[in-house]
């Protein structure tokens, strides 16, 4: 690689799908250098989905990666019991442990969807904050005062309107700090709200004696509802779903979210981001340009081919209203629709399959049903919405 070509690659880390760099300067003096950094992400198993809300981050990962420095993948088995409070308005529950590990079974496998694994550094921080005492925690949280934690917009506004602050919530930037101490890091990833907890990483390292990690901060991703994707609001686009229904979710989101999708969790070059955006603001359809970036997702996370197929199969079922050639098939162990709805996983439990035909939103051979009790005839095919849809045995 040409020292042009590696400065424009170092140029578009620092840029892309980036907030804020802690130390810009120092950093991009390490990368130029040559020398081999070791990249931080950690993230906390608190759902068994990853979305492409943490693909921002992941993305980094990779492009860092591809510079050759050595990344350091933390799956937070430890920290997820305790839970980050750093992106809520209210206390985050402690999570039962056996919860926390049921979650984290194919964190490995998701993030290989982004990452090469074979060149990844893998590592659960319960490996070394579970060995803690009472000691080392007390050093560490000297290095900080309770002005500074109390002082973080979203703590400030639960304490000014008198809600609960729990003394745990305290303890996790010391937690995910510590992470950085545990695995050296030189550069540490995470969104704008983790910024106390990334700078806490910093001051531990100092405290041990270590250079203090640069930090990079990537922007947060709205959902398909607008807000913040969270697994907990179920507004999410999941890296495990399958091809047609991540092709319909991206569909799915408000049009001023496209160029922002395009950048953040695509890797499309900057070049055509850039042509798509001043297509928008000249008039383009917005569906058209959905469409191209719904093709890149799936793309992204399976193949060419299999985008093709959710492509042609969302046109098919919601821009020609056509029932799709091939539907999966399910015998049902009640032939009820509630029953058909919830085993086919069309719905997520039996209120949710209740809501759906309230809203008018669930047909059987293209007749919309209003009746939780209706019988369902083998052969039926079962539709929900304008994507969803089973044939019955």
């Amino acid at each position: 690689m040409s020292i042009n070509t590696d400065q424009i690659k170092i140029q578009e880390l620092l840029t892309r799908g980036v907030d804020e760099v802690i130390d810009r300067v120092n950093l991009e003096k390490k990368l130029k250098s040559g020398k081999q950094l070791r990249i931080k992400l950690g993230i906390d198993p608190t759902s068994p989905n990853i979305h492409i809300g943490r693909s921002i981050p992941l993305l980094k990962l990779r492009d860092f990666q591809e510079l050759g420095h050595q990344v350091v993948f933390i799956i937070g088995d430890f920290t997820g019991v305790i839970g980050d409070t750093s992106d809520k308005d209210s206390e985050r529950p402690m999570l039962e442990k056996k919860m926390v590990q049921e979650n984290m079974k194919n964190y490995v496998k998701q993030a290989g969807k982004i990452l090469d694994m074979k060149k990844c550094e893998v590592h659960f921080n319960s490996e070394w904050l579970k060995k803690l005492g009472y000691n080392e925690i007390c050093d560490q949280a000297d290095q900080f005062s309770l002005a500074e934690f109390s002082a973080r917009e979203n703590i400030r506004r639960r304490l000014d309107a008198g809600t609960r602050v729990s003394l745990r919530e305290l303890m996790y930037p010391l937690m995910q700090g510590y992470d950085s101490v545990a695995i050296k890091a030189d550069v540490e990833l995470g969104g704008t709200d983790q910024r106390f907890n990334l700078l806490a990483g910093r001051t531990l390292q100092s405290h041990y004696g270590q250079e203090p990690q640069d930090i990079v901060m990537g922007p947060l991703l709205e959902g398909t509802d607008g807000r913040k994707m969270s697994s907990s609001w179920g507004n999410t686009i999941n890296l495990m779903a399958e091809p047609n229904d991540m092709f319909g979710k991206v569909m799915s989101i408000g049009d001023e979210l496209i160029v922002k999708y395009f950048n953040l969790a695509t890797r499309v070059p900057m070049d055509e981001v850039k042509k798509y955006e001043s297509e928008l603001k000249s008039g383009a359809n917005p569906r058209d340009l959905k469409v191209r970036l719904a093709f890149e997702i799936v793309k992204m996370y399976y193949s060419e081919k299999e985008a093709q197929e959710a492509e042609g199969y969302f046109i098919a079922t919601f821009s020609n209203k056509q029932t799709p050639d091939e539907v999966p098939e399910i015998k049902p162990s009640v032939y009820d629709i509630i029953t058909v709805l919830v085993e086919a996983k069309i719905c997520a439990s039996k209120g949710d399959a209740r809501r759906q035909i309230e809203q008018g939103g669930v047909k059987v051979n293209e007749t919309k049903v209003d009746d939780f009790n209706f019988v369902i005839k083998s052969g039926d095919v079962v539709q929900k919405g304008s994507r969803f849809f089973v044939k019955v045995k």
